[in-house]
């Protein structure tokens, strides 16, 4: 059985957006040099590249074809993957805008084939080759060693099935020697009867009786001499039979090592994970401890007081929030780390398209909303009243969390209560146009920010 491909760990829903934003945009995988010749692949991974190349080379403008692939565009569909396999091949290997266009195609059309985590290590290896993953070379060999393993199995299963026709046909060459000797014993009980009838005519034909004794004994000899063929091929076939039980048994001794090898890999493997993940939370704790005692050795204490809050002569003005009054504003606070975006869900939908069903507001929201996720990194939720909704949706794009108030409880007074469970100094902006609920928040410390506005900010994403 082929080695599985390890399942990549499941993501906190709180932290992927934050993570996204985090990361640098990838650059195009075609624009790297893969590490090894693209033809000298494995036979899979190989017609899985030409196969994906050449629905992406049907779909391409003619301007777009690279003039050596012209001929091969020009095949019909179901033949284009196997008569232009080695051209194919070798424009993705050498041609950085091919490489770079079927890549687009395949992120366009067929989003399945660029997971490098799948459960088949084929399409993990090929998504590797096009995303240029570092892990590419290694999901090459996986496959190589599997296709290598399966190739072993196949000549253990020959071997046995040879195995077994020798011994049906050693069982037939017994079973027609058996019969053979019944021959020969019929024949010899005839001789004998003839040799009583020989001796009852002794007495009157001598003669008779040497012809008949000459004639017994060439009888015994074609016997004997057909014992002796008979035992040298059984013989014979003995030795074979024991040759390719033992060529069987090594073989499948050495089957049986390269799956323990390759069990030994993967196990060792998985230890030197866990030993770094270890590691990597012993630093934080010593960490964490350096700092707390830092902390106690200065009498910092735990304040959140700053110079500015010490200043005589003037005091504040209401809560810590500000209003937000225009997209770039907006923008400002969806950059900073750990932002929290409250949405007042039906106020912010109901100001962008009343026309629509509420169900549709919802979905349109949404996923507008999951699109603002993915590009800021901010955690997003927003709320809707629950009264009236008879099937609340299941699932919500990456990155937005979709609340409905319980049955007596207004959403306002959810969204109250997200801003009050925050910790003080986290950035927290609450998207409504209710007065009420933008005023209560801001003395709690949050960034009210008009529907309009977000809508505004939503229409760019």
């Amino acid at each position: 059985m082929p080695p599985s491909v390890h399942a990549a760990e499941p993501e906190d829903p709180g932290l992927r957006g934050s993570d996204a934003a985090q990361r640098p945009e990838a650059e195009p995988a075609a624009e790297q040099t893969p590490p090894f010749a693209w033809r000298d692949l494995p036979e899979p991974v190989r017609a899985r590249l030409t196969e994906l190349a050449a629905e992406a080379l049907g779909k391409m403008p003619r301007v777009d074809v690279p003039q050596q692939l012209r001929p091969v565009a020009k095949f019909a569909p179901a033949k284009r993957a196997k008569l232009g396999a080695t051209a194919l091949l070798t424009t993705l290997q050498d041609s950085t805008a091919f490489r770079t266009a079927v890549l687009e195609w395949v992120r366009e059309h067929r989003q399945d084939a660029l997971n490098p985590n799948h459960e088949d290590s084929v399409v993990a290896a090929t998504a590797a080759i096009l995303l240029g993953e570092s892990s590419a070379t290694s999901r090459v060999r996986l496959v190589a060693k599997n296709a290598a393993e399966t190739a072993l199995r196949a000549e253990r299963d020959a071997a046995v099935a040879r195995n077994q026709k020798l011994e049906n046909e050693l069982a037939r060459l017994q079973q027609e020697l058996a019969q053979a000797l019944d021959a020969v014993e019929e024949t010899r009980r005839e001789r004998e009867d003839e040799l009583n009838k020989l001796r009852g005519r002794l007495r009157e034909q001598g003669t008779l009786l040497r012809q008949a004794r000459d004639a017994a004994e060439a009888a015994e000899a074609g016997v004997a001499d057909a014992d002796g063929r008979r035992d040298a091929e059984l013989a014979a076939l003995t030795a074979q039979l024991e040759r390719e039980r033992q060529r069987v048994a090594t073989e499948r001794a050495r089957a049986e090592r390269a799956v323990v090898d390759a069990e030994v890999a993967r196990q060792a493997a998985r230890e030197a994970r866990e030993a770094d993940e270890v590691r990597l939370a012993l630093l934080a704790d010593t960490i964490d401890g350096a700092v707390a005692g830092l902390r106690r050795e200065l009498s910092l204490g735990s304040s959140t007081r700053r110079p500015a809050d010490a200043v005589r002569g003037a005091s504040a003005s209401g809560g810590r929030g500000t209003q937000v009054r225009d997209p770039g504003a907006l923008d400002h606070l969806l950059a900073l780390p750990s932002v929290h975006l409250i949405v007042d869900g039906y106020n912010v939908s109901k100001t962008g398209y009343p026309e629509l069903p509420l169900a549709d507001q919802r979905t349109r929201l949404v996923r507008q909303l999951g699109a603002l996720a993915s590009r800021t990194g901010a955690e997003v939720t927003v709320v809707f009243d629950g009264a009236g909704v008879l099937s609340v949706p299941t699932a919500a794009p990456r990155g937005v969390r979709v609340l409905f108030s319980d049955p007596g409880v207004l959403a306002d007074d959810v969204i109250r209560a997200l801003v009050t469970a925050e910790p003080s100094g986290r950035p927290l902006v609450v998207a409504t146009s209710d007065r009420a609920v933008a005023d209560s928040t801001r003395s709690s410390g949050a960034h009210p920010v008009a529907s309009a506005v977000l809508l505004t900010r939503l229409g760019r994403v």
